[in-house]
């Protein structure tokens, strides 16, 4: 059976950084799970063809788990460019380095580790959905908001092709806008 992880990270209290959240949320209401409360992050209930997790930031240790699924999806927001409204960026292993105030650790840095300590790296995508407020805070901008079903939904796909054994369905088929 394949397996996909979607992983959500950033900060809940600085408002649109909690994207992930809400993204992986909405992901698990779609599959028929109840959404992750505040203090949960879903490591309890990992086992199913699609799992979901959150996180404040990414860390090393991720790179036990990663290894153990053929594709995981991280979603976070991000700042450079908000005329996206959907970035799609696959990621490869390989070490990159992170500014002080990044997430610290790149997913690409954690496919790297799972590679190299595990043996195994899975297939990964970075969805990354533009971010309009990151003042303290708890919710979503409006704008931010109003991307959340159209980045479910492309999870949704992503994870259902590769689950699927056709070979004409790729990770990295394009965003409908």
């Amino acid at each position: 059976m394949k397996r996909t992880l979607v992983c959500g990270f950033g900060n809940l209290y600085r408002r649109d950084d909690g994207i992930g959240r809400a993204v992986v949320n909405r992901v698990r209401e779609q599959l028929g799970h109840a959404p992750l409360n505040p203090m949960d992050d879903g490591f309890n209930e990992l086992g199913r063809p699609v799992d979901t997790v959150v996180l404040h930031q990414l860390v090393p240790e991720l790179a036990e788990l990663v290894a153990d699924y053929d594709l995981v999806i991280f979603v976070d927001a991000h700042v450079a460019d908000l005329s996206q409204s959907l970035r799609e960026e696959r990621i490869t292993p390989a070490y990159r380095s992170t500014s002080f105030v990044s997430h610290q650790t790149h997913p690409a840095t954690v496919l790297e580790l799972a590679e190299k300590m595990y043996g195994r790296a899975p297939q990964a995508v970075l969805l990354s959905l533009p971010g309009y407020d990151f003042d303290f805070g708890e919710g979503l901008s409006a704008e931010t908001r109003s991307l959340v079903p159209s980045a479910v939904n492309h999870i949704i796909k992503l994870s259902a092709n590769s689950r699927s054994d056709d070979k004409h369905n790729h990770v990295d088929a394009p965003i409908k806008r």
